[in-house]
């Protein structure tokens, strides 16, 4: 059986397409409720991948990571108001129940992401490669902030010519 293939992504007409598909949101499958501080993060997460990567399955998993990372904040909030160690109804000092809840979602939006395929390797790349970019990066950072010193001696430093 024959492979479809693949509109290639350097052509005129598939740039048009991609900017015109740009032009709306990725709405969450019709069947899938997702309350307002999950919506959010649904649509950072399908802007992880090109947007004709999603299929239904997908964007109901993606809406699953959602409400998973919604539902993680929301625990974190509350510990933060609680304390990690609680008392319960014996008197007794425990750690609060939360943070098992926590690990459970933490791993679950671990999984999730990774079967999206929208976790940092797959969207930054392989840690080797990010890792010599980050280097770049840092030296550019030095090179600049160097030469931002430079630009102060040369003006006399003069107040006027000050960055604020």
């Amino acid at each position: 059986m024959a492979r479809k293939r693949k509109a290639k992504h350097d052509t005129v007409a598939t740039e048009a397409a991609i900017a015109a598909a740009l032009q709306t949101e990725i709405d969450p499958p019709e069947h899938v409720t997702l309350p307002p501080d999950a919506l959010l993060r649904f649509r950072l997460i399908v802007r992880a991948r090109a947007q004709d990567t999603w299929n239904e399955l997908d964007l109901e998993h993606a809406a699953n990571l959602a409400c998973c990372l919604a539902d993680l904040e929301r625990l974190r909030e509350e510990v933060r108001a609680e304390g990690d160690v609680i008392e319960n109804q014996r008197g007794t000092q425990i750690v609060n129940p939360k943070h098992t809840l926590m690990e459970v979602l933490s791993r679950r939006s671990v999984a999730l992401s990774r079967m999206l395929h929208v976790h940092a390797e797959a969207t930054q790349g392989r840690a080797r490669d990010t890792g010599e970019r980050t280097k770049k990066e840092r030296d550019l950072r030095d090179a600049l902030a160097d030469a931002s010193l430079d630009d102060e001696d040369l003006l006399g430093g003069r107040p006027e010519y000050r960055r604020h």
